[in-house]
């Protein structure tokens, strides 16, 4: 039986071999990336998606401005979690300082009626997600408000950990000031909010943020599973 990929292979082979190799560089291919590849991937859906679910056990994930694959399973063992270029925090603090970002993200959303499909993306300050960072640390552990949450250790120890992990896969990017300008505070650093912001529930996290301010604050390390 003719398999329907092979047909498209041989009439657009250069750009099946650019979307399948898109899809796996990195964790997220954007429209902006490539759009002429995206609008391609986005054209034969099914026929990548099955292609990806017959070979690889893998899930095509694609909305209007973001495609991947997720897999659910790691079939090499000997490759351990920490050999794995995975993205994620290990330290108690940096996980809720990722969730809080999640929130943050939400309520700018809203704040300035922006939705998924709106064209361009959210942007915000860095000195606005550092002050909200604290306010809510300081909800959660108002005992620990003026030591382990104080604003300069939030900004010195939590958010100069995150936000380079955030920019290495692609989950936020710094904006260049005006030249005008010249150097500018860091906290007035703007960073606009790549679209793989909306592949997590923020809500649902939420609720772990405040199941876990529940337990006893442990000394930095790894978040229990």
């Amino acid at each position: 039986m003719e398999n329907p990929l092979e047909t498209l292979i041989e009439t657009s082979r250069e750009r099946v071999v650019a979307a399948l190799n898109v899809l796996t560089e990195a964790p997220y291919f954007y429209r902006e990336d490539n759009e002429e590849i995206f609008f391609f991937l986005r054209r034969h859906r099914q026929l990548f998606s099955e292609f990806f679910e017959r070979y690889f056990d893998w899930r095509l994930v694609l909305d209007d401005k973001c495609a991947r694959v997720h897999k659910e399973k790691w079939h090499n063992p000997a490759i351990t979690e920490s050999q794995r270029d995975l993205f994620g925090f290990r330290k108690r603090d940096e996980c809720l300082a990722f969730m809080m970002l999640l929130e943050f993200f939400e309520h700018q959303m809203d704040e300035n009626s922006m939705t998924v499909e709106d064209r361009d993306s959210l942007k915000f300050r860095l000195g606005s997600l550092l002050a909200y960072l604290v306010t809510r640390f300081a909800e959660l552990y108002p005992e620990l408000a003026e030591t382990r949450y104080s604003e300069e250790h939030v900004r010195k120890n939590l958010l100069r950990a995150i936000m380079p992990v955030l920019e290495r896969y692609r989950f936020l990017r710094p904006l260049p000031p005006p030249k005008e300008l010249g150097r500018i505070d860091e906290a007035e650093i703007i960073y606009e909010a790549l679209p793989a912001m909306y592949h997590y529930n923020a809500k649902a996290l939420s609720r772990w943020l405040g199941e876990t301010a529940q337990t006893a604050v442990e000394p930095a390390g790894d978040l229990a599973q």
